[in-house]
């Protein structure tokens, strides 16, 4: 019986490490084109279509986002409002810097610590975590944010929502530029 028991987890951990290996890069999108520049696609207004999905597939929340953004050669500076499926609205206030090695690091409030990013091509991806309310509480969770841009001006937006490391939902984001 240990002999079985054995097998089992050996089995796992090399299904778990093929696994744990298989995601994407950002270099797969080296040379991709549109390019994406950050400071380019937001500056102005751009509009936003999303939904939050639980673990299960299940929507939870779906929303629209008004974003207003402005670029002063250092700090791009993103006003996002928010209104969600329910009537409740937010606003977040992203104030995003490109560093001189080319990579991104933001601030907003509800974001502890520091966001950071990198683009290669049409993609851009940038972690951070975030203190999400949640009824009548507060989750702090962490997001692996993957974007795309595409020709015509749309952007997808697919973000990865996880707590203690595991994955607790998705979301879909779809930016157009007005």
């Amino acid at each position: 019986m240990a002999r079985v028991w054995y097998g089992f987890f050996a089995s796992f951990g090399v299904l778990f490490g093929l696994t744990a290996c298989g995601g994407a890069s950002l270099d797969d999108y080296a040379g991709t084109e549109p390019a994406l520049v950050l400071e380019d696609y937001f500056t102005g207004k751009t509009t936003a279509w999303g939904l939050f999905e639980d673990r299960f597939g299940k929507v939870r929340r779906q929303f629209r986002v008004e974003i207003d953004g402005t670029w002063d050669g250092t700090l791009l500076t993103l006003v996002e409002d928010f209104v969600y499926d329910d009537g409740e609205t937010d606003r977040r206030v992203w104030r995003i810097t490109k560093e001189p090695d080319g990579s991104y690091t933001g601030r907003a409030d509800d974001i502890e610590g520091v966001a950071r990013g990198f683009t290669r091509g049409r993609a851009f991806n940038w972690s951070y975590d975030i203190d999400l309310p949640v009824g009548d509480g507060t989750w702090n969770v962490h997001f692996d944010d993957w974007l795309f841009l595409h020709a015509g001006g749309v952007m997808i937006n697919r973000a990865y929502v996880s707590k203690f490391g595991l994955e607790i939902g998705q979301v879909t984001l779809f930016f157009r530029k007005q």
